[in-house]
């Protein structure tokens, strides 16, 4: 039993289970505004709800695991990361792979069981969640495909309810993209040097930190407004709007943690983006209670 928990706790590591608080909430509130906007309720059944969770953690862990999997020469490198379960041996290579496949074959069968069109799109969602730790290797847009592989989050979860992609859900996705993208930039800073001697491409490392900062305004500035048209798209109200003002402080208060202390990074990426899904989720669901 405590080679099992310890086992557990590795692969929890391994793609950092707790960052799970970032994807979840919102393939959730597409989930919840869709089923809203189709039947005049946000509860859309205990089946959706398990398969929703299943989507999301499964298509989470094989995105991680592809990142670890791949990462494994530059993280032995980084004092940051050769710490990790992928790189001092806690977790093996065969290990790995098939942590990988299960994800995927579990992903492409929570999504046959969900509806035709979310099985359509479970192998190019794939291929996107697993193209973020290529796209470092050559270009600097790798914090947008990770923006991406997140934005897709609402993207499944409105085709799980309505079997369709809709505006509102696209605004709601594209918002999210920026939001993430911004917040890796901010967690890239402390990579910065590393990236830089090693040849991998991020923005800090080819622009500096000044630059980065005021990059991340502006994709945070475009999440806020993406995160409105989702509102107006949608036709909510007041608790809604609420979650977009307190979105907005949230990552205005980021921003100042990062200005003021680069050691507070880890602080800003975690807990202040972590309060943001959550917080957004509660308004949203009193938004259609």
């Amino acid at each position: 039993m405590q080679k099992l928990k310890k086992r557990f706790s590795d692969f929890s590591e391994l793609v950092m289970f707790k960052h799970s608080v970032f994807s979840l909430p919102f393939i959730f509130i597409a989930m919840i505004v869709a089923s809203y906007l189709d039947t005049g309720s946000g509860w859309f059944g205990w089946r959706l709800l398990f398969l929703g969770a299943l989507a999301a953690v499964t298509a989470r862990n094989f995105a991680m695991g592809v990142n670890r999997y791949l990462d494994r020469d530059v993280d032995r490198l980084n004092p940051r990361t050769k710490g990790r379960p992928s790189v001092d041996g806690r977790v093996s290579t065969a290990q790995m792979l098939g942590f990988i496949m299960i994800n995927a074959l579990l992903f492409i069968g929570v999504a046959y069981f969900v509806n035709s069109l979310a099985l359509q799109l479970s192998l190019p969602i794939l291929v996107v969640l697993g193209a973020y730790t290529l796209f470092k290797r050559f270009s600097a847009l790798a914090h947008l495909i990770l923006g991406v592989s997140l934005g897709l989050a609402p993207i499944a979860g409105v085709v799980a309810v309505s079997g369709e992609i809709t505006l509102w859900s696209l605004y709601l996705a594209l918002g999210v993209m920026f939001w993430v993208a911004g917040f890796d930039l901010l967690y890239s800073l402390q990579d910065m040097a590393f990236d830089k001697a090693n040849n991998l491409h991020s923005i800090p490392s080819k622009y500096g930190v000044s630059k980065t900062m005021w990059i991340a305004r502006v994709f945070h500035g475009l999440a806020v407004l993406f995160w409105i048209a989702f509102v107006l798209e949608a036709h909510l109200g007041l608790w809604a709007q609420m979650a977009v003002l307190f979105s907005a402080m949230m990552l205005t208060y980021e921003h100042y943690i990062v200005k003021k202390d680069f050691t507070k990074i880890d602080k800003a990426f975690f807990t202040v983006n972590g309060y943001l899904g959550f917080v957004f989720i509660v308004l949203i669901i009193l938004e259609v209670v």
